[in-house]
């Protein structure tokens, strides 16, 4: 049997062969599409170069690309695990033409391999094509050898792709396995069209037209190839059956999900294992990119599907964490393909299990509520859509279980009800939803990227350089000039200012002429490495082709280098302390501070916190060489580079190195090694000193720390040490001694606190109303008495004082303010069964005009607002002593 794996590995070194790069997967978070929340096809890392606005140094690529649909358009969660075939995480096999080889080759190689390679037998395939396609068919037809019969013509937009209202589009042709009669359905274009029997496997899309405008299309100068296999449809076909979860890698993470939840395979909670199976793939995929699950856009997607899996764990009658446990056997599966799932197995595990204690809790929670919100239900009655959808959507609550929990009492949902709240909810998230915003998506940019090419940085080795400016922009379109007190875009051949870009903020400064200054507000790095300087122009005017001298604020760049530098050093300290699961979640390289967002699930310690910073300052303290190199990827990440998952790299990286580690496994070697293209220090030793100000959390499992570096670390830590000078001369000590002195104030303090409470209430028991005495009646003596001039926190004291003197009896205490009264009421043990303090003090609350009063049955208190009347108060109690 071929494996999954090994189909994946042969469609690629298939169309290598035939002269086509291997593109790496893109990532599922889209960087060139903001309208898309997930990436859901092959072609989206390539959508720019179909249009023309992104350029490539190849012409012919194939792809396996990781896929999501579950949200927005292209959502199957709901479908998975119910049917054969519905995934949320598929990968989709392709192979691209970007104006190079078109139908009559596409057709050639798709032949070629799905009855050559792959073995399928002819006549088990068929094809569609395009209605009006009829250069298809007759290449099908020739290539092929297909009859007539088994090329069918499409009329519908089933077999026209197009990529929006206007842009490139084309007639597609798919082809069709034949399962065979012992499957229920039709071939494409008949009624039983949707039956398990035809099976698509393969899209070709022939992208040749340019749509202008509806019923105006004319021929692409370059028409183009894109191609889409679903490498676990295939995968099912070539093993020899029609649902994607028979196959070799479903059937290992099916066996794993009933080892874990002690299911039988062939049981009936086999519909529940297939959708923790998927959905495994979809959360462990999404975490190791380092989307975590949350309560909105790509975050709230995430916590959907980990909580379906979960919610069918328990299902299979799990009460304890299990997925992720899980996650072992997919980086087994997978792992190999997709490195970034071994490198981010420790986070992807503790995510998954912090998210499964809180669904365990929610749901305990949200059948409690339900419970509360169908009190009042019986058989036939129907709960509120509004409330299903309240419990799903606030408590995590499915609506499938919410309708299992009322099943046996006959109670149903308002399935209407619920799908109008879904919809209003769901009208909500697209007004809100903005994007990935992390790719710039202006044509204008593109434009220039396509005209004048990216542009050279200059600044890892100068902050002075000459550039010509290329263009200029204003207000969102290229103009001919800026004048003085105009504000707009620059964009110049070469430049030494950093673009912001990776957490590092970008670089300001002048930019002079002839007639011309210019003040450098920004710098920003657009599309296809187009550097904008953001700037105001002061004197003269510029226009394109202008030389300008470029110099960079080096003061301000010297402090952004130390703090950038300086966050390399924190991030591994962070890992050294705290474990390998430590992974960047964000940054912010600024002058005048660094901040850096980290994985963590638990507040960090001060004594961790103390070695962190002890840990970083000694490699600063070695004023070791920061080395940077250029190397292959691949090559970087086996030497130890750290990487960041999702940053797009290019075939050449720059590895940034610094210091050498001092202990462990480790002493010796490179501490510090992560792939990077800001700007550093020379040496570790221009960081000066790194200081610690503040550490925090962000969002669930996301700690954040706050630094300063060099002139701003020791600026801060001579404010601190000012501080504490002031504080010794306040207390008349040295500086050393403060810490101790302070402790024996406090704790002077708090002796002295104690003494006055004691003789408050000494004074209290010295003298008062009318009740001072000890009375006894029906056997149990009574203490009443009123008391002044008191803190009402010390009143129950008084009242135990109280009950020691008398030993066996009640205790009954009013303190009198202004303008209110206190009163407490003390039983001791041995009476608690006969005299219950809080029904006592209840009678004297309402004496005093008060309400209500509670504690427990030896201690109560409460208070009214007549003070004057606290002896009717004793009185009122004495009188329920007194009948009971």
């Amino acid at each position: 049997m071929t494996s999954v794996n090994d189909i994946r590995s042969n469609f690629l070194d298939y169309f290598k062969a035939a002269e086509h790069e291997h593109v790496s997967s893109a990532p599922l978070v889209p960087r060139n599409d903001p309208t898309l929340m997930f990436t859901n096809a092959g072609m989206v890392q390539f959508k720019n170069v179909f249009t023309g606005l992104e350029s490539r140094p190849y012409s012919r690529a194939v792809t396996s690309q990781k896929c999501v649909r579950a949200g927005g358009k292209h959502n199957d969660l709901d479908n998975v695990g119910f049917t054969a075939r519905h995934l949320t995480f598929f990968e989709m096999l392709g192979n691209f033409s970007f104006g190079d080889y078109f139908k009559e080759r596409a057709i050639e190689l798709a032949w070629g391999l799905v009855t050559g390679d792959f073995g399928l037998a002819k006549d088990k395939l068929l094809v569609t094509v395009y209605s009006e396609d009829e250069e298809a068919a007759a290449l099908w037809k020739r290539i092929a050898g297909l009859s007539d019969d088994k090329i069918i013509r499409i009329p519908t937009s089933d077999n026209f792709w197009s990529m929006g209202d206007t842009g490139p589009c084309g007639p597609c042709s798919e082809i069709f396995y034949d399962h065979g009669d012992a499957y229920w359905g039709g071939p494409p274009g008949t009624p039983e069209e949707d039956g398990d029997r035809f099976i698509e496997i393969w899209n070709l899309v022939f992208m040749q037209f340019d749509q202008i405008a509806e019923g105006n299309r004319v021929n692409l100068p370059r028409p183009s190839i894109d191609t889409g296999m679903g490498l676990e449809r295939i995968s099912s076909v070539l093993q020899g059956t029609n649902n994607v979860f028979e196959t070799d890698m479903f059937r290992a993470l099916v066996e794993a999900a009933a080892e874990a939840t002690h299911t039988a395979t062939g049981g009936d909670g086999l519909t529940s294992l297939r959708v923790i199976a998927d959905h495994l793939r979809s959360m462990s995929f999404l975490i190791a990119e380092g989307v975590l699950p949350s309560n909105e856009g790509r975050g709230y997607v995430l916590r959907r599907i980990m909580r379906r899996a979960m919610r069918h764990a328990t299902l299979l009658g799990t009460a304890e964490p299990v997925i992720h446990k899980l996650v072992p056997a997919l980086v087994m599966e997978m792992g190999q393909a997709y490195p970034e799932l071994r490198q981010t197995e420790d986070t992807v595990t503790e995510t998954i299990k912090i998210e499964e204690e809180r669904f365990l809790k929610t749901l305990s929670r949200g059948l409690s509520i339900l419970e509360d919100e169908s009190a009042g239900l019986g058989e036939g009655d129907v709960l509120a859509g509004e409330t299903a959808f309240k419990l799903y959507d606030t408590y995590g609550f499915p609506l499938d279980l919410t309708e299992d929990a009322l099943r046996t009492r006959g109670v149903t949902v308002d399935h209407a009800g619920f799908d109008a709240a879904m919809a209003a909810q769901k009208a909500e998230a697209r007004k809100s939803w903005s994007g990935s915003g992390e790719a710039a998506t202006d044509t204008v940019w593109y434009g220039i990227a396509d005209k004048t090419g990216a542009t050279e940085f200059l600044g890892y080795e100068t902050e002075e350089a000459q550039g010509q400016v290329l263009t200029l922009v204003r207000e969102g379109a290229e103009v001919e000039s800026l004048a003085a007190g105009q504000e707009g875009f620059v964009i110049l051949n070469q430049t030494p200012f950093y673009g912001e870009s990776g957490g590092q903020v970008g670089d300001t400064g002048e930019m002079s002429g002839d007639g011309v200054r210019i003040e450098v507000l920004d710098t920003t790095k657009q599309a296809g490495g187009v550097f904008a300087h953001r700037v105001k122009v002061t004197e003269g005017s510029v226009a394109a082709g202008d030389a300008l001298t470029l110099k960079v604020d080096h003061t301000r760049r010297t402090a952004i280098r130390s703090n950038h530098s300086a966050t390399h050093l924190l991030h591994e300290a962070l890992r050294e302390v705290l474990g390998s699961h430590v992974a960047q979640k964000g940054s912010l390289v600024a002058p005048d501070r660094l901040r850096f967002d980290f994985s963590h699930n638990k507040p960090v310690s001060e004594e961790e916190l103390a070695r962190i910073v002890s840990m970083a300052n000694e490699i600063v303290a070695q004023n070791a060489p920061v080395e940077t190199r250029l190397m292959a990827v691949d090559d970087a990440i086996e030497a130890g580079a750290m990487a960041l998952f999702g940053e797009k790299y290019g075939d050449e990286v720059r590895v940034v190195s610094m210091g050498r580690a001092v202990r462990g496994n480790a002493a010796g070697r490179t501490y510090s090694m992560e792939l990077c293209g800001g700007t550093h220090v020379g040496r570790t030793g221009d960081i000066g000193l790194i200081t610690l100000v503040s550490e925090g959390a962000v969002s669930a499992g996301v700690r954040r720390i706050e630094a300063l570096t060099a002139d701003g670390a020791r600026a801060y830590l001579a404010g601190q040490d000012a501080e504490l000078r002031a504080i010794a001369g306040a207390l008349k000590v040295a500086p050393r001694d403060a810490l101790s002195r302070v402790e024996a104030l406090v704790e002077e303090r708090r002796q002295l606190e104690r003494q006055l409470a004691d003789a408050r209430q000494k004074l209290a028991l010295g003298g008062g109303g009318e009740g001072d005495a000890v009375a006894e009646i029906n056997g149990v003596k009574f203490m009443g008495r009123v008391v002044s001039d008191l803190p009402a926190k010390e009143l129950r004291g008084l009242v135990d004082q109280g009950k020691k003197k008398i030993g066996s009896g009640i205790v009954v205490n009013v303190l009198k303010d202004a303008d209110k009264a206190t009163i407490a009421v003390g039983v001791t043990e041995d009476l608690t069964e006969r005299f219950d303090a809080v029904a006592l003090v209840r009678a004297g609350v309402e004496a005093l005009g008060g309400k209500g009063g509670g504690g427990r049955p030896d201690m109560a208190q409460g208070g009214g607002s007549e003070p004057g009347k606290a002896d009717d108060a004793i009185a009122a109690v004495r009188a329920l002593v007194e009948a009971g």
